[in-house]
């Protein structure tokens, strides 16, 4: 099962790199962003703030509540999310497959080989 996911990336100045990412389902988003009254749980994937320092090809880490006081005036992070989503931009995201996830295939087969040896390991 596929499922699409969209982010969405608010950026506090625009000389500056720093980004705050929200991930959410695309289409409860478009229905909240149009003024319907969805709850924030259907909207977000989680309530995760993500903060990259290098743009969007930075490495995603979570802003300490002191970055978050600072950027948006507050600490919690549904006032936050509301910001994000309401002044931030929308960037579709490609789907997730749970069933189909690949870590790394040059790793071989990640089930575990339970036949042959014993417990010694030398039979």
């Amino acid at each position: 099962m596929t499922k699409a996911l969209t982010k969405v990336i608010y950026k506090p100045d625009t000389q500056s790199t720093d980004e705050y990412t929200v991930i959410v389902d695309p289409d409860e988003f478009k229905k909240w962003k149009n003024g319907d009254t969805i709850p924030l749980a259907q909207v977000v994937d989680s309530f995760s703030i993500f903060h990259s320092v290098q743009g969007s090809q930075g490495i995603l880490g979570t802003p300490s509540k002191q970055q978050l006081d600072t950027v948006f005036g507050t600490s919690k992070d549904v006032d936050v999310i509301t910001h994000i989503l309401q002044n931030g931009r929308e960037r579709a995201s490609d789907a997730f497959d749970s069933v189909a996830l690949h870590l790394n295939p040059s790793r071989g087969s990640t089930g575990q080989d339970v036949k042959g040896k014993g417990a010694a390991g030398n039979f």
